[in-house]
């Protein structure tokens, strides 16, 4: 049995027990409806597809998900392989879809937001009398749109840390960064084919059961949301590489910074290092010359302190620190 199945037709929205029997009601009413199976089993699935009489090809390619996006024209219906947004942790929900005039089936595993407020607003549009394709269009196109704040929030996100990274250039930016660019590859990577997908549909090189003039004028405005939601990919993943190198510009500086402060460090140190080892050196001239308490403080703590005086006034004149 399916793990969840609801069929849409005129008279509304129905939970079904058994769809393949449902299936078989709707079909003698003569009435175009929706079926919604999510996670269906695969006796169950075969099932429906006998009473549909759904191409034996088209039914192998629905029962293996991990596809990318595709539209089969058969004899009668459609088979469409769609994406649309999902809050798990790929971020995407893979719809099977079967189309004709008499019905819409699309099968799916993973949850879709909005798919059931959706269908009560196709049931509203079939109890208006919308044609059956407007129907398809609908879905697909609320599909579409569920990218649009996802991907609006990693944009705002990138802006957000390409302002803070300059300043404060942690490597928990870099992880997060890259973990966005693997969810952007993602997406280009189901998104491209779908837009192709749609692209042939609204030119009508894929035929589509009960195609309008006017139908197809809302196919190409599915096309040109996936156009633009793959020049917002382009964006993102253009942000992602500013930021990166803004992140690798930034750390690049500290680290000239703190290189500088430590060869300062070093060079102050340098002369007296030389001074002192210089003077515990057991020559002749040094015992017997350096004897008082004032030649220690002039040979010993007066030279020392002279270097350092020197030493950073160079470095003040050349503006090193």
């Amino acid at each position: 049995m399916a793990v969840a199945a609801t069929l849409v037709d005129r008279a509304g929205r129905h939970g079904v027990a058994n769809a393949a029997e449902e299936v078989d009601r709707r079909l003698e009413r003569d009435e175009f409806f929706w079926l919604d199976l999510h996670g269906p089993a695969e006796d169950e699935l075969r099932a429906v597809a006998d009473r549909l009489g759904l191409h034996p090809l088209a039914l192998e390619d629905s029962l293996e998900f991990g596809r990318r996006s595709k539209a089969e024209d058969y004899e009668g219906f459609l088979f469409l392989v769609v994406f649309g947004w999902s809050p798990d942790h790929d971020g995407l929900v893979e719809m099977h879809v079967f189309f004709s005039e008499r019905f819409l089936v699309t099968v799916h595993r993973d949850d879709s937001p909005g798919l059931r407020d959706l269908e009560d607003a196709c049931a509203e549009m079939l109890m208006a009398g919308t044609e059956p394709v407007l129907v398809l269009h609908r879905l697909v196109d609320e599909l579409t749109d569920g990218f649009d704040a996802p991907l609006e929030e990693v944009q705002d996100r990138l802006e957000a840390i390409e302002a803070v990274i300059v300043e404060t250039p942690h490597e928990r930016f870099v992880g997060e960064i890259l973990d966005m660019r693997r969810r952007v590859a993602l997406l280009r990577k189901v998104l491209g084919p779908e837009r192709d997908v749609f692209g042939r549909v609204s030119t009508g090189l894929v035929p589509v059961p009960g195609m309008t003039t006017d139908a197809q004028r809302y196919f190409r405005d599915v096309h040109d949301n996936l156009t633009h939601l793959m020049e917002m990919l382009d964006v993102a993943r253009e942000l992602m590489t500013g930021a990166l190198d803004v992140y690798l510009s930034a750390a690049s500086n500290r680290l000239g910074i703190v290189t500088k402060q430590l060869t300062v460090i070093a060079t102050i140190f340098l002369p007296l290092t030389f001074i002192t080892g210089f003077f515990g050196q057991n020559f002749t001239w040094l015992v017997r010359h350096v004897d008082t308490w004032q030649a220690f403080l002039v040979l010993g703590l007066g030279l020392e302190l002279a270097a350092l005086v020197a030493i950073v006034l160079v470095f003040r004149v050349r503006r090193l620190f």
